[in-house]
């Protein structure tokens, strides 16, 4: 454990906030904020457990503001994707992050599921060939297990969002993010509520700090990734951080 009560010491605070950062940057070039990653890092660095999910949640408000003004200004940004999986999924995050369950297996499947998401969108050759829209239904039922299980283990659903978009050809890799950055900011702002319900206590550490590191981080990586990498580095980047949240879940 190295925090006591809000107090951490300079070299643990060092650690974490250069964790955050390097995370924030390479999640935000996808347009995700990052919970999955600071999830991990907290839990390294000791974090008491019922902290965790709040101030992962939070952090990712953060960064995914910064990711959906960016990648929306940039012209990737297509409302008739987005809406249909955001119907279905904030009720059903503030549903998951009210209820307080053993995600262990949980975590186990998502893993194996990212790991594969990881590798198959490495092979993609072709991120605009066949782009096609979603059927609602299929949409709508998406977003809403995406929206459960992201309010339930405090991330915001981009980690999973993104890929199904992506292998099932609904959108190439700068426009999934740009969707997925909003559905990621309000799946965190439901998860926030339904913890806050039931909640006894607030979050304990210091936020500010630590906010303003990943503002930092996700600045650089979303203009990186809404302006400057072409889509096959987004590509390859996407499948970095789903292999780093894969591997993750094995171990959290």
């Amino acid at each position: 454990m190295i925090h006591m009560g809000n107090l951490m010491f300079g070299s643990e605070m060092l650690i974490l906030e250069t964790g955050l950062f390097v995370l924030a940057v390479l999640y935000s070039v996808t347009g995700h904020g990052g919970a999955s990653g600071y999830i991990a890092v907290m839990v390294l660095l000791g974090f008491a457990p019922q902290e965790i999910k709040p101030l992962a949640l939070v952090l990712n408000v953060v960064v995914s503001t910064v990711a959906t003004i960016l990648f929306y200004r940039a012209g990737h940004f297509r409302w008739n994707l987005f809406w249909p999986f955001v119907v279905g999924s904030v009720p059903l995050a503030m549903v998951g992050g009210y209820l307080q369950l053993p995600t262990h297996w949980f975590n186990l499947l998502l893993g194996v599921v990212l790991i594969f998401s990881a590798l198959r969108i490495a092979i993609r050759t072709s991120p605009d060939a066949d782009l096609r829209e979603p059927a609602f239904v299929v949409a709508m039922l998406s977003g809403a297990g995406i929206g459960f299980f992201s309010g339930l283990i405090g991330i915001g659903g981009g980690i999973v969002l993104t890929p199904l978009i992506l292998l099932m050809g609904w959108a190439n890799p700068k426009q999934a993010a740009a969707v997925s950055a909003p559905f990621i900011l309000l799946n965190s702002l439901s998860g926030l509520m339904g913890f806050s319900v039931q909640a006894a206590q607030g979050i304990q550490h210091d936020v500010i700090p630590l906010a303003l590191t990943v503002l930092m981080g996700g600045l650089l990586g979303s203009y990186l990734g809404s302006r400057t990498l072409p889509m096959k580095a987004i590509a390859r980047v996407l499948s970095a951080v789903l292999l780093i949240a894969g591997f993750k879940l094995f171990y959290v």
